[in-house]
């Protein structure tokens, strides 16, 4: 059985770079994608 836990983001913005593959383990604290936050209006 999968299961898929939802993260939910304290940053609004565009991905621009994914740094882990499908599969990929990863651990806690590293950095899973590059973000350009929105800007606040």
């Amino acid at each position: 059985m999968k299961l898929m836990n939802e993260i939910e983001s304290e940053i609004s913005g565009e991905v621009l770079r994914i740094f882990v593959e499908n599969g990929q383990p990863v651990e806690y604290g590293q950095p899973l994608f590059g973000i350009r936050p929105s800007r606040k209006r």
